[in-house]
C-alpha cells in the first residue's frame, strides 16, 4: 500500500512498504514538489511492486492539503486559455468537442466566471507579475492623494479621575 510523506525540505513522497528478508522496508516511489499530477502517479505505479491505487493517493493528498491536478485538466485549461486568445481550432474538433461536451452534466454558472476565464491556463509566474503590477499601481494611488489631516482632536472622552461634588 502505498502513502505519502511530506519533507523537510518541502517535497512530498510517494512511498510503499515493501516485505524483505530483514523485516519491513520503505521505498521512495516518486517524489514531486506543488500539487500530485498523472505523470507523478505513473511515475511511482512503474516503480511499485504491488498495484497502485491512484484513487486512494489522491484523497490522501487531498487530505493532506495537497493540491491534485489533472493532465485532462492542464490540457482543457490549455485549450481554453488559446480559445480566449483568439486562436483558430479544426472546424472538424469543434464539432467533436461540441459533442462530448453536451453530454456532460450541465451546471449553472456563476455571473462573474467569465471575468475568471481570462486567467484560466496561465502561470503562476505571470499571475505572480500581475499581481505585483497592481500593487505598485495602488501603492502609487495612495502616494499621489494629498494628506489631509483633520483638527487635532482627542479620540476618547476626557475623564476626570476625581469624584465631582454634588450640587
Amino acid at each position: 500500500m502505498a502513502y505519502l510523506v511530506r519533507r523537510p525540505s518541502g517535497s512530498i513522497q510517494i512511498r510503499e512498504c515493501v516485505r524483505t528478508e530483514r523485516g519491513p522496508c520503505s521505498r521512495m516511489l516518486a517524489s514531486f514538489r506543488g500539487a500530485l499530477n498523472d505523470q507523478t502517479l505513473d511515475r511511482a505505479a512503474r516503480k511499485a511492486v504491488r498495484p497502485l491505487d491512484r484513487e486512494d493517493l489522491v484523497a490522501k493528498a487531498q487530505a493532506l492539503g495537497i493540491g491534485w491536478t489533472s493532465s485532462t485538466s492542464v490540457a482543457a485549461r490549455q485549450l481554453l486559455k488559446r480559445l480566449r486568445r483568439g486562436r483558430a481550432l479544426d472546424p472538424v474538433l469543434v464539432g467533436l468537442l461540441k459533442e462530448s461536451l453536451s453530454e456532460m452534466l450541465e451546471m449553472a454558472l456563476p455571473d462573474d466566471l467569465d471575468e475568471a476565464a481570462d486567467w484560466v491556463g496561465t502561470s503562476d509566474e505571470e499571475r505572480g507579475a500581475t499581481l505585483r503590477g497592481l500593487l505598485r499601481l495602488s501603492d502609487a494611488i495612495v502616494r499621489s492623494r494629498d494628506v489631509r489631516s483633520p483638527g487635532r482632536s482627542e479620540p476618547y472622552p476626557h475623564i476626570d479621575s476625581e469624584p465631582r461634588e454634588a450640587a
